[in-house]
């Protein structure tokens, strides 16, 4: 394990680049005129529309974080800081899942899968022409990837799939779902990686509504012997397992920033908040209780940046053994955002639990935070284990 303690890399210089000022501005710029003036209409919508993707492909931000041989461009840290800026500019991490769900879906793959799958897939993805889903998780398992009972039989030059997935973000807007199918034995060396395009007949979806991240359309997603070309396996048979959790680092430390940015936008609007309603005369600011309160909420969540950064910049530079780290940076930011959500709410009072209020959006966002890319008790066990603590 790397020492919890071992001198940090600094990740300040990397952000404050020339290029990634402009970048950061740019995104801002999307946000606050593509975005925010349409937000809670798709949130009330429950989906976002397409022409959204192709903008953002238009500009390139769909294509960070991928090879270039497969159309992309950038690293992780520029996915991170599209990611940050997006909600610090009013945007949400419902918006960040709904938009960017290729980040999930594509990278399999982009790295494993064949010229002709990345022509067909990747690179219209990355253009924001095809809207790409994740499926692993299904109605019986939830953590457990080894327990997938979805399966995909040999028949001919095709596979035949039959199973469901459940919680699938962008299931209902998906053209194809990079799907987890058991190929083989029993346990995780019986997975594979499947592209399931989702106008083949036998594929079936089903609308989920959920607590929060409205704008970003969830599914189950169900399969009745869907004949499947064998052209369409993302890397090896048997490799399936492997392949997912090489990618959930990425996935971990995406949620981290998703949740460390939340609670620093949340910061922002209740210093603005304190700051304009009056109460009894005199500003809310004016009340020691509330600044300190505030100042709180400022520390938690610029300690969560600064960690998050921090691992970051370290798995960038191809740090080993990050395992533990990304399992703590993801629950320390989703501690925090959990904290300052809440206070956010109850600062702003009434105001503050009304639909369409911006804080009272941030709050139900952020309770997924949490629970996706492994919930805060997988992390904990995962953090566990590396200290030597298996049972």
């Amino acid at each position: 394990m790397t020492a919890v303690g071992s001198p940090p890399v600094s990740a300040h210089d990397a952000w404050e680049t020339p290029e990634r000022r402009e970048l950061r501005a740019m995104v801002r710029r999307f946000t606050e005129r593509e975005i925010v003036p349409h937000l809670e209409g798709w949130e009330d919508a429950g989906e976002l529309p397409r022409s959204l993707h192709r903008r953002a492909g238009e500009l390139g931000l769909l294509a960070l974080g991928f090879p270039e041989a497969a159309g992309g461009d950038g690293e992780h840290l520029d996915t991170a800081l599209v990611a940050e800026e997006l909600i610090l500019a009013g945007g949400s991490s419902g918006m960040c899942a709904g938009l960017f769900t290729h980040g999930i879906a594509a990278p399999h793959i982009a790295l494993r899968g064949s010229a002709d799958l990345v022509d067909r897939f990747v690179r219209p993805t990355l253009r924001g022409e095809l809207i790409g889903s994740l499926g692993i998780t299904e109605p019986g398992t939830g953590s457990d990837v080894a327990a997938i009972t979805t399966r995909a039989v040999p028949d001919g030059e095709d596979y035949v799939v039959t199973g469901a997935k459940t919680f699938i973000t962008s299931g209902l807007r998906a053209d194809y779902v990079t799907t987890a199918v058991r190929t083989g034995g029993p346990r995780h060396r019986g997975i594979s990686l499947l592209v399931v395009e989702t106008d083949r007949p036998g594929v079936s979806r089903t609308r989920l509504r959920k607590m929060g991240w409205h704008c970003s359309d969830t599914a189950t997603i169900a399969y009745d012997e869907v004949r499947v070309p064998a052209s369409n396996l993302v890397g090896a048979e048997g490799s399936g397992f492997r392949q997912i959790m090489e990618r959930f680092a990425t996935e971990r430390l995406s949620l981290a920033v998703q949740a460390y940015a939340t609670a620093l936008r949340c910061v922002e609007l209740t210093v603005a908040w304190a700051r304009e309603r009056e109460t009894f005369g005199a500003p809310l600011a004016s009340r020691q209780v509330v600044r300190h309160r505030i100042a709180q909420m400022a520390r938690r969540a610029t300690v969560a940046r600064t960690y998050v950064r921090d691992v970051l910049a370290r798995y960038e530079a191809g740090a080993e053994d990050l395992v533990a780290e990304l399992a703590m940076a993801k629950n320390t930011a989703v501690e925090a955002c959990d904290w300052v959500v809440d206070q956010a709410v109850q600062l702003h009072g009434g105001a503050g639990y009304l639909h369409g209020v911006e804080v009272e959006r941030h709050y139900r966002d952020a309770r997924i935070l949490g629970i996706g890319g492994g919930a805060n008790e997988i992390m904990d066990e995962v953090i566990a284990g590396r200290l030597g603590l298996d049972s």
